[in-house]
């Protein structure tokens, strides 16, 4: 009985040897991406802003949103200017409606990225949905759900989101719908190519012969495998994406004057440009190209880090 039961320390440590191993993969992911100066730097930027966006409340000098804390006055002030009373510094100056520019850059921040978060978890959502499922069924399902995906791809991204927008009207949640409908292709497509590549393994053969269900298979076993390649398309979509919402609120059809994103301070203070008061339309600019190039330095190294080709 003793020589029976010998086995079990070597079953105890290989178990935690298994338990060990996400542990050790998040650990190598770590040092990889530490590696890169610019990726990290990237990194810091966006933390930056993402914290500056949700704490606006707290750390913007004024509400740009309180029309009655507003003074006319006040409007179109260079930077580093005080109000009438010398109780606050617009170290941003102010926009042609009295506006502190750097209160109105951390509100309308937190728009560009909430959009941008929404849109791009919506479309990953529905892309790797529909990419997994033709990549499953095949056949005319498979050959269905791809024309669908090359016709939206077939359309320039703006194209498509103007003439929605068209339709639905101004807000914030047309906004959304327009970039989903927009984005949801490119993760399809991603999806359907890793998972063509999963289903051919042997753990889903394995899955099969345990008559596993279909969609236990594609989502339990198959999905998680696909991750990877549709994280840097997610992290390359979310610049695309607020870059895009900054693009319809500049042209005026995306949000609406009430709620301001970058784009729209952008577009409001673009009329001054030639006047003097670049301020308006500068600052709201550097922090956009800020925040985009932040998640493009990011998404680049991770796009090397996941690359299976890199894989030793």
């Amino acid at each position: 009985m003793s020589r029976l039961a010998s086995p079990a320390p070597l079953d105890v440590a290989a178990a935690e040897s298994t338990a060990r191993t996400p542990a050790k993969r998040w650990h190598r992911f770590a040092e990889q991406f530490m590696s890169s100066k610019s990726a990290v730097a990237g990194l810091v930027m966006l933390v930056i802003a993402i914290l500056a966006a949700v704490f606006a409340p707290w750390l913007a000098p004024q509400n740009p949103f309180d029309l009655a804390g507003l003074d006319i006055l006040d409007a179109k002030l260079p930077p580093g200017s005080t109000n009438f009373d010398g109780s606050l510094t617009y170290w941003l100056g102010t926009d042609g409606q009295a506006r502190d520019v750097l209160s109105a850059i951390l509100y309308g921040m937190r728009i560009s990225l909430f959009v941008g978060f929404v849109s791009v978890l919506s479309a990953f959502v529905i892309g790797a949905a529909v990419g997994l499922v033709a990549a499953w069924f095949g056949g005319r399902i498979d050959a269905f759900l791809m024309r669908v995906v090359d016709i939206q791809l077939s359309f320039p991204s703006i194209l498509v989101a103007l003439v929605l927008l068209a339709a639905l009207g101004k807000g914030i949640d047309k906004v959304i719908i327009a970039l989903i409908v927009v984005q949801w292709a490119y993760f399809a497509r991603a999806a359907r190519a890793a998972a063509i590549v999963e289903r051919n393994k042997e753990y889903v053969e394995a899955a099969r012969c345990m008559a596993l269900s279909w969609h236990r298979i594609l989502w339990r076993h198959i999905f998680p495998n696909c991750i990877p390649p549709l994280m840097v398309i997610a992290t390359i979509d979310l610049a695309h994406a607020i870059a895009l919402e900054a693009t319809l609120s500049f042209l005026g059809v995306g949000v609406p004057v009430t709620e301001p994103s970058l784009g729209m301070l952008i577009s409001n203070g673009f009329e001054f440009l030639l006047s003097g008061t670049y301020w308006i339309c500068f600052f709201p600019g550097i922090a956009l190209a800020i925040v985009v190039v932040a998640i493009n330095l990011v998404g680049d190294h991770l796009r090397d880090i996941l690359n299976p080709r890199n894989e030793v």
